[in-house]
């Protein structure tokens, strides 16, 4: 087990530094001086010499992919001459600092971000921990949603099949796959929201946390949470179902299972001890993929219920050209279907041990 994670570990990180790569060249061979996108149409040419020196982007594209790179790995080196762009700046860096050779420090450190173009020169990485954790929450609530259900109403489907009861479900199914998310969220939100408030007691748009009447304190929204979770697990429940319905059937022409009512096991004790964990491997790529994507940013969901995640971040980012936030939240992203893939496959050896660690 310790070789196989080493292995997927290694990997890891060699996609982790070509996704980098590619995020660095894709978004800084774009159109567009990144000094002028951050002083907009207060630049002079002064500004415009001190900002591109500030932020290295007075240097050659290569020197500035280094300077990227340093930004981002744990150990990195950084000049003690304060007009140098890797200066060991505390505003920059909170480092941990290893030795000092010449006019050049080797320091132990967090990733940086960088900081904002929009925002007043606030860290990437703050907005990022203000914006991700929402949108985990959301994610979460949405793939529970999908999980129970889905593996519920999937049995229940390969129980009845060809009942009346099999055939509402995968009409339901079918709905729930054909139907766009941002129709889904429009539609969820004006009948909920709006139409039925009254009785529903719910908010067309909101988020997990907002301040008070009095603009002094931000207080918990649950309630805000129902409306975008449900919209943002439609697509996955849908999935689940067909995914569970098919594989469940297949496996109650196993020899295995013929045996098990051979000897007088009744379905509910088949279905539990033998069947379902067996029919879950297809049902966990499928979760594995909807989850990381969430987690990515439910860019349409979270826009259109206001939801203050990572996917409306994106979007204002995106509306701003703040490249830095984008960036961040690309490579956060990446992370995100790395860690989730490498868990996967871990899953994948509990569920079913024939799966061999190779």
């Amino acid at each position: 087990m310790i070789s196989y994670l080493l292995n997927k570990i290694t990997y890891a990180l060699l996609t982790l530094f070509g996704v980098v790569t590619v995020i660095f060249f894709l978004f800084n061979v774009l159109p567009g001086d990144p000094a002028q996108m951050m002083l907009g149409q207060n630049e002079d040419s002064n500004q415009l010499a001190l900002v591109k020196q500030k932020y290295g982007f007075d240097k050659p594209i290569s020197t500035q992919y280094l300077y990227y790179l340093n930004d981002l790995f744990p150990v990195s080196f950084h000049s003690t001459q304060p007009d140098d762009y890797t200066f060991l700046s505390p505003n920059k860096y909170n480092a941990l600092q290893l030795f000092t050779v010449g006019e050049t420090t080797t320091v132990l450190k967090l990733p940086y971000l960088r900081e904002s173009f929009t925002k007043q020169g606030k860290k990437v990485s703050a907005v990022l921990k203000e914006t991700l954790p929402n949108t985990f929450v959301l994610a979460v609530s949405s793939i529970v949603i999908a999980i129970v259900l889905g593996v519920f109403l999937g049995i229940i489907s390969a129980l009845y099949k060809d009942h009346w009861l099999d055939k509402s479900i995968q009409i339901f199914s079918t709905l729930g796959m054909s139907i766009p998310s941002f129709f889904s969220a429009i539609l969820f939100a004006w009948l909920f929201g709006y139409v039925l408030h009254e009785i529903t007691n719910l908010e067309m748009t909101g988020s997990l946390y907002e301040l008070d009447d009095f603009g002094e304190s931000m207080h918990l929204k649950l309630k805000n949470l129902i409306l975008p979770a449900i919209v943002l697990g439609i697509r996955p429940l849908a999935v689940v179902i067909q995914l569970m319905r098919n594989s469940l059937l297949e496996v109650f022409n196993q020899d295995y299972i013929r045996t098990a009512r051979a000897k007088g096991l009744s379905e509910i004790q088949i279905i539990k001890r033998h069947a379902v964990k067996n029919a879950l491997n297809p049902v966990v790529t499928a979760i594995s993929g909807w989850f990381a994507s969430m987690l990515a940013g439910a860019v349409f969901v979270e826009y259109i219920f206001g939801w203050n995640g990572l996917g409306k971040e994106i979007v204002n980012a995106l509306n701003t050209l703040d490249l830095p936030v984008i960036m961040g939240s690309v490579l956060i992203i990446a992370i995100l279907f790395i860690i989730i893939n490498i868990f996967v496959d871990i899953i994948y050896v509990w569920l079913d041990p024939k799966v061999k660690l190779q």
